[in-house]
């Protein structure tokens, strides 16, 4: 009986951008990996380790660019053969990426169940069953005429993965697929995952850095590490990290500190008529604080975030920062800041303006745990882990007064979340105001002075760290 996914001594290099015809240190060195029919594996290692490169090679039609050697096949079927007929290797092999907003294309939920089936050819009769019994079984029958802009995170990845399963695929598989859910929806995610693997027999294979919540379903627990895939135990996946962070001193105390963002009454919504994101919204953050928001996807965190950098205007209320106050904020997609060919020439786009060095820029680059290996690599080249570390890099070289994250952790393994807390810790202790919207508790919880609830559009609950998370039973 053929395996569901074998791959036999693959490897993997990307081509090297300053010499044509040569390549890169191979990502991927000696890959071997079996899984069988119904098995629900979860693939965990370090940020750049490769995962997200491996998971691309099982899917032909999204392979990267490079020099590949080895054996790699899906139900019996070489990957040759997949990459040459569409039509089998939609069949056989289902992908979900982390952003869920890149893999979808069309504008209403409807539209987008569908739109995979138009372009195979499926017969209408056909189609109309296979949107409805997907939709039935994941529970999308509220919001199946919706538009996808309405949409919450959790429904988005929700949607991304029906749209696959709608053209029943064998194998599924996913990149980080909770790494922007809240805790509530990575549970239901994961939960979902769960049954297709086990009602529908759909054999799944899951690279995460949060593996736990999927550890309930997991069969296989693999790790990728060296350029190679070896086994664990499963009890490795269930455990809560802790980041093992404190401030070096005490922290201050912020009660009628001088703030530097200050935001009154604020009402906003993205168009006339639709529903208010925020309203009435009062949150004032003083120098040299770090402020967690949490709440819900979809509660406004990266809408607030957008207020206070001044890309958005609120409808009614106002937005004061402090004079002179500089800021940066960085989007969940890196990408938004990352434009030019190399990593050395985005680290050093402001550096006439604010003043560092290249020997500043290389330093920043340690300090978040990436080596000078990276620094003529194009940024569209590495992990999606190491773009969020490379743009992180690139604002904080900039020293801004207020930095404003939205979930900087995401795609992110724990010695990397590690050097995230310790330059967040760093720019604080410098007396940078730091808002960070996250669903990373750990990071919240040891690195945030207060936290702020998001919910209804208000600031339903501000206390300090410690306190918010003694009081709470649900963000613990």
């Amino acid at each position: 009986m053929p395996k569901a996914l074998r791959m036999s001594h693959v490897g993997f290099a990307y081509p090297d951008p300053a010499s044509e015809g040569a390549c890169l240190p191979p990502v991927l060195g000696d890959v071997s990996l079996e899984l069988d029919e119904g098995d629900f594996a979860v693939l965990v290692g370090a940020t750049g380790s490769g995962k997200s490169t491996l998971l691309r090679l099982a899917k032909p039609q999204m392979a990267p660019v490079g020099r590949i050697v080895g054996e790699l096949e899906v139900e019996g079927v070489p990957a040759a053969s997949l990459a040459n007929d569409a039509r089998l290797g939609v069949s056989l092999v289902g992908y979900v990426s982390q952003d869920p907003q890149a893999q979808l294309v069309c504008d209403g939920v409807l539209r987008e169940l569908a739109f995979g089936l138009e372009n195979l050819g499926v017969p209408q009769p056909e189609m109309r069953r296979r949107v409805a019994e997907t939709s039935y079984f994941l529970g999308m029958g509220p919001w199946l005429h919706a538009r996808c802009a309405e949409l919450s995170g959790g429904q988005l990845q929700v949607l991304a993965l029906a749209s696959v399963l709608a053209m029943r695929p064998r194998l599924l598989l996913l990149d980080e697929p909770t790494a922007m859910l809240d805790p509530v929806g990575e549970a239901t995610f994961a939960s979902l995952l769960g049954r297709a693997n086990r009602e529908l027999g759909i054999t799944v294979l899951v690279a995460t850095h949060r593996p736990a919540p999927f550890a309930g379903s997991a069969t296989k627990a693999l790790l990728l590490e060296e350029g190679q895939v070896g086994e664990l135990s499963l009890e490795a996946l269930s455990g809560r990290e802790a980041l093992g962070l404190r401030p070096s001193g005490p922290r201050p105390d912020h009660e009628g500190g001088a703030a530097c963002l200050d935001l009154t009454d604020v009402w906003f919504r993205h168009a006339r008529g639709a529903e208010w994101v925020l309203r009435g919204l009062d949150l004032s953050l003083a120098r040299g604080e770090c402020r967690a928001l949490v709440g819900a996807n979809g509660c406004g965190k990266s809408t607030l975030l957008s207020l206070a950098a001044g890309l958005l205007r609120p409808q009614r209320g106002r937005v004061r920062r402090a004079r002179g106050l500089t800021q940066a904020l960085l989007p969940q997609n890196p990408k938004a800041l990352l434009s030019l060919p190399s990593v050395r020439e985005e680290l050093m786009e402001w550096a006439p303006r604010c003043g560092y060095s290249a020997g500043d820029a290389v330093r920043a680059l340690r300090e978040l745990g990436l080596g000078e290996s990276l620094w003529e690599t194009h940024p569209y080249d590495l992990s999606g882990g190491q773009q969020q570390l490379v743009a992180l890099a690139k604002l904080l070289l900039a020293r801004p007064g207020l930095l404003l994250l939205d979930e900087p952790s995401k795609g992110l393994d724990l010695a990397a979340r590690r050097s995230l807390g310790r330059a967040m810790l760093a720019a604080r202790e410098r007396g940078t105001a730091v808002l960070v919207a996250t669903h990373d508790l750990a990071l919240a919880r040891e690195l945030a002075d207060t936290v702020t609830l998001l919910f209804d559009g208000e600031a339903a609950v501000t206390e300090p760290s410690q306190e918010f998370f003694e009081s709470s039973w649900l963000w613990r």
